[in-house]
């Protein structure tokens, strides 16, 4: 509930600001804001700005310190894809810390012994799940291209709050109770909330401070690695075949970002091996003839225009999208304005379409579609400091726990379940099939939009699978087209199609598009949905954060304001997310 949210805030708030040496925005700048999905990241965030820290300072702490207080939804033993916007230059970069298979991976690595294809459940629990973690190595290269402060320092709020221990939140205890049969005696006992309800986390704050002290390549090599080796290798449940080799050449990548223009607006986002971007990209652009702004937020009409764009969007994208390291991906073909065109003339305001398909988009290799496969999981954070960096952060373990197995008090991902089980369909080769190295296909769509006179705009990402895509898009068009605050566009109802039929978020503003959809052709149905999202704007002459009523998660400023708390109505959470 945001009631807890801001109790914790005023209870983390002045433990930050002692141990911080403050640091006022200088004249005629605007204070830093920090949004994430708990407060007492958001807060740990907030200290580093106030002790000097770059935005990337800021985002790495506060990644650390979800590592500590939703360790059910991400930390260094997952991945993570950063976008981040320099003021000085107005340089826009990306950073793909994606986890890999193991080398020795095969496009049969998720067969069961009698030669069938396990399902989804079947393979994410154990060691075969596990992808080389590449959030540390993501952080490492964020900070050696923009950081201010010492590596350690940005260690301290989420050591302090692994040794001291931290409220279980109810979203903690929700996930606990959903999801820790499926960890590992281990892991049971390391997150085992006791009547007091403070966790305490001696392990971690151990690991954290060998890493702080280390260096990142302390967690790739020697005897932390061969512990994580050990660990997946020697799993009760589908133990997988990693070496030390496999976490020693593992690189966070600079990756190109990619960027369209949206009515005045340049939106820049993620490439492959994330599909966000690329398909958030698709969905707007396909929208781009439609008045959006005049048919508006409570129109059928329009939220069935974004019901048949997402479904020709999320087409292409599980055809074409998997590692371009690997697959051919045609992502200047998909993004081709003749190609979106062509593709936008397939939908009607007045009818759905009777069948969705791919496209043959400039530049198509050959392929066959696959079934989406992510779950509800994932975090998100925005930062920008008082110089006007920006940085914009999704990062996951992938699903609730990950894989089950822990490490010093760290959960292990089970990302490698993001790639399609079956290599093959219809005599054709899968773009996102398993393979030795390769970086499963992602929806994680961190992004940031900018003005027509070249200022950040909006920053913004979520949480919640394949749902990250229709989230982000609807954030956009709520901010770009409906004029709403990103608060107001965070906590619209959400109208998700990946596929034929719709799912309207139950509970919420959707719900009550049941009947105009259905008169426009659309199958609906109404059910509950793990969302989650984070944001930042420019409005006004100051950053104004904004963070999911779904969520736990607020938005503090680097003056201890906290954003648009009156707007924060509260929703039921959902231990999905």
């Amino acid at each position: 509930m945001k009631t807890l949210s801001i109790a914790l805030v005023a209870a983390t708030l002045p433990l930050t600001a002692c141990a911080a040496q403050t640091a006022r925005a200088a004249p005629g700048k605007a204070p830093g804001m920090v949004s994430a999905a708990d407060p007492r990241a958001s807060a740990a965030g907030v200290e580093i700005l106030k002790a000097g820290g770059s935005a990337t300072d800021a985002a790495i702490a506060t990644m650390l310190a979800l590592n500590v207080v939703e360790p059910q939804s991400s930390g260094i033993g997952g991945g993570s894809f950063w976008v981040s916007h320099a003021a000085k230059t107005g340089k826009v970069t990306t950073i793909d810390a994606r986890e890999t298979a193991p080398a020795a991976a095969d496009t049969r690595w998720f067969y069961a012994p009698d030669g069938t294809p396990m399902d989804h459940m079947q393979a994410v629990p154990g060691g075969r799940s596990v992808g080389v973690p590449g959030a540390l190595r993501g952080m490492a290269l964020a900070h050696r291209q923009s950081g201010r402060l010492p590596w350690a320092r940005l260690f301290e709020p989420a050591i302090r709050l692994a040794r001291d221990g931290f409220q279980a939140t109810p979203r903690f205890r929700n996930s606990v109770a959903s999801y820790g049969r499926h960890l590992t005696p281990e892991a049971q006992a390391t997150f085992n909330i006791p009547a007091s309800g403070i966790v305490r986390n001696p392990a971690q704050a151990a690991l954290l401070g060998r890493i702080a002290a280390q260096g990142p390549d302390s967690f790739y090599v020697g005897p932390q690695a061969q512990k994580l080796v050990a660990a997946v290798n020697g799993a009760a449940r589908n133990p997988s075949k990693m070496t030390t080799g496999d976490l020693a050449s593992y690189d966070a990548k600079p990756r190109d970002p990619l960027c369209v223009p949206y009515r005045s607006y340049r939106i820049c986002g993620m490439g492959p091996p994330s599909s966000g971007g690329v398909t958030v990209m698709m969905i707007l652009k396909q929208l781009e003839r439609f008045d959006m702004g005049k048919l508006g937020k409570d129109s059928p009409v329009a939220w069935h225009l974004f019901a048949e764009s997402s479904r020709l969007a999320y087409a292409d994208r599980n055809l074409y999208v998997g590692d371009p390291d690997y697959v051919r991906v045609p992502v200047a073909g998909l993004l081709d304005p003749a190609y979106l065109a062509s593709r936008s003339a397939l939908i009607s305001p007045a009818a759905t379409m009777a069948r969705v398909a791919a496209g043959t988009p400039p530049g198509a290799p050959a392929r066959t579609p696959a079934p989406v496969s992510e779950v509800a999981g994932t975090t998100d954070l925005a930062v920008a400091d008082r110089d006007g960096n920006v940085v914009e952060v999704t990062t996951t373990v992938e699903g609730p726990f990950g894989s089950g197995l822990v490490v010093d008090g760290t959960v292990l991902n089970n990302e490698l379940t993001d790639f399609d089980t079956v290599p093959v369909d219809a005599g054709y080769l899968v773009a996102n099939r398993v393979e030795g190295g390769k970086r499963p296909r992602s929806s994680m769509a961190p992004t940031i939009v900018y003005d027509a006179a070249g200022k950040v705009r909006l920053a913004v990402g979520a949480a919640g699978g394949s749902t990250i895509i229709a989230q982000i898009a609807k954030a956009l068009v709520g901010v770009l087209d409906w004029n709403l605050s990103a608060q107001e566009s965070i906590a619209l109802g959400l109208v998700y199609a990946p596929g034929p039929g719709a799912t309207l978020e139950a509970g919420s503003s959707a719900a009550a598009l049941q009947a105009g959809l259905t008169a426009l052709g659309e199958r609906v149905q109404v059910a509950p949905m793990g969302l989650k999202a984070n944001a930042i704007e420019w409005r006004r002459g100051r950053w104004v954060g904004a963070a999911d009523p779904r969520s736990e998660g607020v938005a503090i400023g680097e003056d201890g304001s906290i954003s648009d708390i009156s707007r924060m109505a509260p929703v039921v959470n959902r231990p999905s997310e």
